[in-house]
């Protein structure tokens, strides 16, 4: 049986203490912080994060969950050729500790999905927890042929098509693609995310 997900119902702001946008510049050190705290140090080392070191996510598909005006939660979605079929890679995905039992991670997720859908792709891959990412569609039927590129345990490399069919033919190294982003300096210490043709 091929997972396809289907929309669900996304929580409301009269339904949660939450917001959902588009990620914007001024969330960037929340973002990072945010990741630092739920990753540890060690997360730039991780298998995914060579999907997404020198590349801007794509476009339209970072958002922050917001809460009392700080940034509580983060999710990104990023090019990939999986095996020569365009897909997303999702991640990373994460929540502030405090928030963790409001649902913003399922609302992200649902948030996410529902606007790569939208925009017309056809599969999202991710490395993660099936127990926790099934409710989503996510599993591994069309992920075995695949591979990433370093260690990775096969049984976390989960899938979910948006079109059925998507990953039919997948098969081989998931790489990236997309725009590259090359970091740039503006006035004083701040940086600026700048983005090329790839």
């Amino acid at each position: 049986m091929t997972a396809v997900w289907k929309e669900t119902a996304t929580l409301t702001l009269e339904a949660a203490p939450f917001a959902i946008r588009a990620e914007r510049a001024s969330d960037i050190a929340a973002r990072e912080a945010l990741l630092d705290a739920s990753f540890g140090e060690g997360r730039h080392a991780r298998t995914c994060q060579r999907l997404r070191d020198g590349r801007a996510p794509a476009e339209g598909l970072a958002f922050s969950a917001v809460h009392e005006g700080r940034v509580v939660g983060t999710v990104r979605l990023w090019h990939v050729s999986a095996g020569g079929i365009p897909a997303l890679v999702l991640g990373p995905l994460a929540v502030d500790a405090s928030c963790r039992k409001l649902g913003v991670g399922a609302a992200l997720m649902n948030h996410a999905l529902a606007a790569a859908k939208a925009r017309g792709h056809g599969a999202v891959i991710l490395r993660g927890d099936a127990a926790y990412y099934s409710r989503f569609g996510f599993s591994p039927e069309k992920t075995g042929e695949l591979a990433l590129p370093g260690p990775f345990e096969r049984d976390r490399l989960l899938a979910v098509e948006l079109r059925d069919g998507a990953l039919n033919e997948a098969w081989g190294m998931i790489v990236a693609t997309g725009m590259k982003a090359r970091r740039a300096r503006v006035a004083g210490k701040a940086r600026k995310l700048v983005v090329q043709a790839a």
